[in-house]
């Protein structure tokens, strides 16, 4: 199946990249263009899903993005590896679930390869590490589906400023906490893109 693969190397602004999004499911629902796997960063941003609320802003002070992807509030930010897509489900099987467990999978077969292990959680959506005892969410899943294209992404946390968080209730779980790659082992990640890219094509054809 053709899929477009798109790596920017220069953060991206998040507006410019949920228009980009959804202008490109668009096309793809009237078979103009293929599937797209998009791989960035973006400067310093929160986000807040469908389904968040006003008492999940710890400072008043931040600016909140309202968007139209599911879950609540998040942060994007330098260090933190971007992952979005725009995938035609008419193409496959109309299952949501599914596609997520596959995004989880995706993401927890590329972790593997540097040796961290990493887990789904049925109760709360994303991808977390046991760190000494302690559940961590690593990386954060948003995705939306119109006209059975699924869009939006996930985010998986590398070198980014954990601090941040405490602004918010990240994805409304107040008893769990957020680290990043490094915190848990400090080695190179720069393939962690191309990885994840590989993988997600290669379940996708499954």
């Amino acid at each position: 199946m053709n899929i477009e693969i798109k790596k920017s190397i220069k953060p991206v602004k998040y507006d410019f990249a949920i228009k980009l999004l959804e202008e490109r499911l668009l096309d793809i629902d009237n078979n103009k263009k293929s599937d797209l796997i998009w791989v960035l960063e973006h400067d310093e941003i929160y986000t807040a899903g469908t389904s968040y609320k006003e008492e999940e802003i710890l400072n008043k002070d931040i600016n909140i993005t309202k968007t139209n992807r599911g879950g609540k509030i998040t942060y994007h930010g330098p260090g933190q590896l971007i992952c979005y897509f725009a995938i035609d489900l008419k193409r496959r099987q109309k299952n949501i679930r599914k596609f997520i467990t596959l995004i989880e999978k995706t993401i927890i077969e590329s972790l593997s390869e540097f040796n961290i292990k990493s887990f789904g959680d049925p109760k709360n959506i994303g991808i977390w590490v046991d760190e000494k005892n302690n559940i961590k969410k690593i990386a954060a899943i948003g995705i939306r589906v119109s006209k059975w294209v699924a869009y939006h992404g996930f985010a998986i946390n590398i070198k980014n400023e954990l601090s941040k968080y405490k602004n918010i209730i990240p994805c409304g779980i107040s008893d769990k906490g957020i680290t990043n790659l490094k915190e848990i082992n400090d080695q190179n990640y720069d393939k962690l893109g191309d990885i994840i890219v590989n993988n997600f094509t290669k379940n996708l054809e499954i």
